[in-house]
């Protein structure tokens, strides 16, 4: 059985992903910082919830200790700040950058070694549209969520020849936790548009991230996933 390391997976697309997977057979390892939420109710599920903070590298090293190398990575933790980038604290960017990029760095360091040895895994990351094309008022989120892009091409190349595959997956608006700040009438334009005329699922993104730890042959990619907004 391929076990599945799945960070920020207590809610929205991460919890989402933990299901799926688990549902298809893979033993999954669901990481929670500051709160299990979703993942006490889901005991009928092979998912074992693992606490740690993904901006730390000693904490990602102690979840290794805890749970061992794993078969695929999934990257999903992130956070996101609102607002202009003049009244963004250095403290704010800081987070951020920590949290939704360095976290990237600080997974791939403790589990590649384990993918190299065996020569195959997969590292699946999660950016956003606006990694692509930017955000108004979501600098800091953009930049890194660009970032994650980045990293994704360029660790693709230094492992390809280790047989490890690393994608990038950039959801659009999707209903999670994320965009509770968004009132109904806000969330009604973005699906307007959105050429397929409604707001993605958690679910659709988890379905995407199946097929690419499946497949065997794509790698460096970055898949939009977001009915074709702002594309």
């Amino acid at each position: 059985m391929e076990k599945v390391f799945i960070t920020g997976a207590s809610r929205g697309i991460g919890f989402e992903t933990a299901v799926q997977f688990a549902k298809n057979g893979y033993k999954v390892f669901a990481l929670w910082h500051n709160a299990p939420e979703n993942l006490e109710n889901v005991s009928e599920l092979d998912i074992t919830a693992v606490q740690g903070d993904v901006s730390s590298l000693a904490s990602m090293q102690n979840v290794h200790g805890i749970i061992g190398d794993v078969d695929i990575l999934i990257n999903n933790a992130a956070i996101s700040h609102f607002g202009l980038v003049t009244d963004l604290t250095e403290s704010e960017w800081d987070n951020t950058m920590n949290v939704n990029l360095k976290s990237v760095f600080n997974t791939a360091k403790v589990f590649l070694p384990g993918m190299i040895n065996k020569k195959q895994g997969k590292i699946i990351n999660i950016s956003s549209i606006f990694g692509v094309v930017g955000g108004s008022c979501e600098v800091a989120y953009s930049t890194a969520k660009a970032g994650m892009i980045g990293f994704t091409k360029a660790l693709a190349k230094e492992v390809g020849p280790s047989g490890i595959q690393v994608n990038c997956i950039a959801p659009g608006v999707i209903a999670t936790e994320m965009n509770k700040r968004l009132s109904s009438e806000d969330l009604a334009a973005l699906a307007d548009e959105t050429p397929l005329g409604r707001i993605g699922t958690p679910e659709e993104v988890a379905r995407l991230a199946l097929y690419l730890a499946d497949d065997t042959f794509i790698t460096g990619e970055t898949i939009n996933i977001g009915g074709g907004f702002m594309l």
